[in-house]
């Protein structure tokens, strides 16, 4: 008698055997013992369930003017009408416990903006939970419970060794429903086409996912998580079977920068800037298809540099990997870390040759010596710091040899009204370049009427005047 192992499914066993137990692959029969109709991944989901949680994120905002607020309720109470009360959003996602320690993995847009953040287990416990990291990039992010004890952790499995057809489970907590189990394949992987995150490089899975599913698991055979479910392709906001997760690799990078006590994750710097070999590029270099990545420039300081990298090769390989565009080489790259050396396979006058890149992070050279902007300013509400490639990476724009940049802008700050965004290189204020946030400071503390701003953004550079 032949028994299977639970990942065979249905299917398999029905495909796999004829009536005298040979292998007959395109005969279909039915199942011939018992123990083959019992087949079932409940082993797999005892094994896991427990480690997938549901997440409760909330954001309550005080209004600005909270001396009046607190003088209707003084007299009024709290529930009057006519009290002014603080704006509050909510949002409803799963996640996974994976450290017995109590960090839990989610996605970074099921806590995005919020500041009030609630973990309930599979058990119905509950806690309150902080956010170690947010990675907007990845979509991910780590929480750790306040408190909590015998946490059952999973293992992150190893989606390096996923291949197409491999059957997966998917847990989290679709529509706040409550805990649900579905079951599909991996339908692809290298996902880079998706505009889920910078990281454009996801495991796509037919196993049924729905909103409140973002930050579950991606379970594979072994019981170990290979992905964090993080968004959908849908017309009707239900699941049709293409579903996107994060591979458990990129995962564990996000994960070991918040256990090292960081709250961004750490990238390795190329200090090249990258575009995809199309077809014109490919027969130019005398590739047989599309493949690589081209290099179009060089920051002479960078590791590129330093390894002899030049404009002009392409990059087809990271450390034995291939990779089809900037997408996959940033994974690729990023998963190497900052320490070492990375071997990178290139073609340049149409040989291949094979030259070792130095893994570091990006330098924060010069400081970022931040200058708030002050009140009575078209600056009021962002904060303005020095160009650097540290700064250039972080806010995902092009670097300059100097310059200030805006690296953030509150709430409802007189900067975000005026049209001001993150990333903005402020290039001159009144006609005065800005080179650094001294100069930005000198230029800020003048006195007028107007203020005539210049700002490059995305590659175009344009001047507006702003009234007082």
């Amino acid at each position: 008698m032949r028994f299977f192992h639970p990942a065979i499914g249905f299917l398999a066993a029905m495909l796999a055997f004829g009536p005298a137990g040979a292998q007959t692959p395109a005969q279909r029969v039915v199942p011939e013992s018992k123990a083959q109709v019992q087949l079932s991944f409940a082993p797999v989901v005892r094994q896991t369930a427990g480690s997938v949680v549901n997440v409760y994120a909330k954001r309550n905002d005080r209004r600005q003017n909270a001396a009046i607020e607190d003088y209707f309720r003084r007299f009024f109470g709290d529930n009057a009408p006519g009290v002014p009360r603080g704006r509050s959003q909510s949002s409803l996602g799963s996640g996974v416990i994976v450290d017995p320690l109590g960090l839990v993995i989610t996605n970074n847009h099921v806590i995005e903006n919020m500041n009030e953040v609630k973990v309930a287990l599979a058990d119905r416990r509950e806690f309150e939970a902080e956010i170690l990291l947010r990675d907007s990039r990845t979509d991910i992010a780590v929480l750790k419970l306040k408190d909590a004890t015998n946490l059952q952790a999973i293992e992150l499995g190893d989606s390096e060794a996923l291949q197409v057809g491999d059957l997966v489970l998917a847990i989290g907590n679709p529509f706040g429903v409550g805990q649900t189990v579905t079951q599909g394949i991996v339908s692809a992987l290298a996902r880079t086409q998706v505009g889920i995150s910078d990281y454009q490089f996801f495991i796509q899975t037919d196993a049924a996912i729905n909103p409140g599913n973002s930050g579950g698991a991606l379970i594979d055979m072994n019981g170990r998580v290979v992905g964090i479910n993080t968004a959908i392709y849908s017309r009707s906001g239900g699941s049709i079977g293409i579903g996107f997760a994060v591979p458990s690799s990129m995962v564990r990078v996000v994960l070991n920068s918040a256990r090292g006590g960081s709250k961004n994750v750490v990238r390795p710097w190329l200090g090249a800037r990258l575009q995809p070999v199309d077809g014109d590029i490919a027969n130019g270099l005398g590739l047989e298809r599309p493949t690589g990545v081209l290099v179009t420039a060089i920051y002479d300081k960078g590791p590129a540099a330093e390894a002899g990298l030049k404009r002009g090769d392409a990059i087809l390989m990271v450390d034995g990997q291939p990779v089809d565009n900037p997408d996959s080489f940033g994974y690729r790259f990023t998963l190497k870390g900052t320490q070492g050396q990375v071997p990178l396979t290139i073609l340049r006058g149409g040989k291949q040759n094979t030259i070792q890149v130095k893994l570091m992070p990006p330098p924060e050279n010069p400081a970022r010596d931040p200058v708030r902007g002050r009140a009575r300013t078209p600056f009021a509400g962002a904060t303005l710091v020095n160009m650097s490639p540290a700064v250039a990476d972080e806010l995902q724009i092009e670097i300059a040899d100097d310059g200030v940049v805006v690296a953030d802008i509150e709430d409802r700050s007189v900067a975000g009204s005026v049209g001001f965004e993150k990333g903005d290189q402020v290039v001159a204020v009144n006609g005065e370049r800005l080179a650094s946030t001294k100069d930005a400071e000198r230029a800020l503390n003048r006195t007028g009427g107007y203020w005539e701003v210049t700002v490059s953004r995305g590659g175009r550079v344009f001047t507006t005047v702003l009234g007082r």
